[in-house]
């Protein structure tokens, strides 16, 4: 683990935590740089830029770091583009961006902070079966100085999620957020980096003093029982087991189905889930007793054999695993977000990074800037910018995934030394 430390705070009386946001919506690239730059008044220099663009920017992407950077100073820069944009404006108005040109930059002064960011060819990775210093090694991060990583993805990539697992393997104690890129027609990557557009991945380490606090709100509720798994092939739900009797997935399925009312049914035809359970037994800090992190997976269900009842889901589960019928709606997206961000916000964040499905949005929740308002609820100050994702990373149950339908945050707050 990162250690904590308290004199970088104080190496100079001028350096203080900061963050400022831009958000501009004009068309043209050059204009929106002039923009946001304007809105930031570039005073010092900055310890990472944040930039993420919308896809109307795709045809000029090469040229959007380099003009930014002639009017504003950032050690990292990094970001992609986005099927829509999050970003805050200058007079602290959050805003989600859909479909319409967009461009959200954010600066940040991190005193103590320690800030990494490489870009990966995912075409070739490591042996997930080999050492993880391996990784560590063709990662280029240092799982010592590794707190927390953004991890940006473009749309062509390969091996998506063997990446996310080797990244989990070798920094096990790093918290991860991100999400795929959008794809666009430009002959050109989606990720940025520094002065470059990139392919592949991009991993951003954040260290020393800072870290992020993640928050995956998954949009779904439970319904029915909780299920055991008593039979499966690979991703196929052969038997299910309630704790009294035995039955097919499709017969459990139609118990649950009865119970709902008629409109819960009529969006459960399309609309419905399958949640996984996932545990994560940790020591608490006296290293006597176990916690049990445990939470459900959510994932699609992709198939029915009507002959034996079978279901097909959308991961790998195992006999023994618990799982739940999940029913996505814009009430139960409400409540969750809200939920788990109230349960976060004691933290007292600086910023928050949200990478939210293109299923979100306006279309799920019926109005904009659905989730910003979610967290704005709690948060009312907060700094937010992100992007729309073509699928999103966040963990949950302990171990980090790529996610539909989700919206991951990450908070940015100071280490408390008193948890360290």
């Amino acid at each position: 683990m990162a250690t904590f430390s308290p004199f970088n705070w104080f190496r100079s009386p001028q350096v203080e935590p900061s963050c400022r946001t831009a958000l501009s919506v004009n068309p043209s690239l050059e204009a929106a740089v002039r923009d946001v730059s304007d809105q930031l008044r570039p005073t010092r220099h900055s310890d990472l830029a944040l930039v993420f663009a919308s896809t109307s920017y795709a045809s000029d992407l090469p040229r959007l770091l380099p003009l930014l950077q002639q009017r504003l100073k950032a050690d990292v820069w990094l970001g992609c583009v986005g099927g829509g944009v999050v970003g805050t404006s200058q007079d602290g108005r959050c805003q989600e961006l859909e479909q319409k040109p967009a461009l959200s930059v954010t600066v940040l002064s991190l005193p103590g902070a320690t800030i990494q960011a490489t870009a990966l060819d995912t075409a070739t990775l490591p042996d997930l079966d080999g050492a993880a210093q391996t990784w560590e090694d063709w990662v280029g991060i240092d799982a010592q100085q590794s707190r927390s990583q953004i991890v940006l993805l473009d749309p062509s990539s390969s091996g998506i999620n063997d990446l996310i697992s080797g990244l989990d393997y070798a920094y096990p104690e790093a918290a991860k957020i991100g999400g795929i890129a959008a794809p666009h027609n430009a002959p050109h990557g989606s990720l940025l980096l520094n002065d470059q557009v990139v392919n592949g991945a991009i991993v951003c380490s954040i260290g020393g003093d800072w870290l992020l606090d993640t928050v995956v709100a998954q949009g779904c509720r439970p319904i029915g029982p909780v299920f055991s798994i008593e039979q499966v092939q690979r991703n196929v739900l052969l038997e299910l087991n309630d704790g009294e009797r035995k039955a097919s997935p499709v017969a459990c399925l139609q118990r649950v189905l009865a119970d709902l009312t008629e409109e819960e049914r009529d969006r459960a035809r399309h609309s419905l889930f399958l949640g996984i359970e996932r545990r994560n037994l940790r020591l608490s800090a006296d290293g006597q007793h176990a916690k049990d992190d445990g939470a459900f997976l959510v994932r699609n269900l992709i198939g029915v054999d009507p002959s034996n009842g079978a279901v097909a889901v959308a991961e790998r589960v195992r006999p023994g695993q618990n799982i739940q019928f999940q029913l996505r709606e814009a009430n139960a997206s409400r409540d969750e977000a809200l939920e788990l961000l109230k349960a976060a916000a004691g933290s007292a964040p600086q910023f928050g990074l949200l990478m939210a499905c293109l299923g979100r949005g306006e279309s799920l929740f019926g109005v904009p800037d659905g989730d910003v308002s979610i967290a704005r609820q709690v948060m009312p100050d907060l700094p937010v910018a992100g992007a729309f994702c073509n699928g999103e990373i966040g963990p949950v149950g302990g171990a980090t995934h790529l996610h539909g339908y989700t919206a991951c945050w990450g908070l940015l707050r100071p280490v408390d030394p008193a948890s360290e």
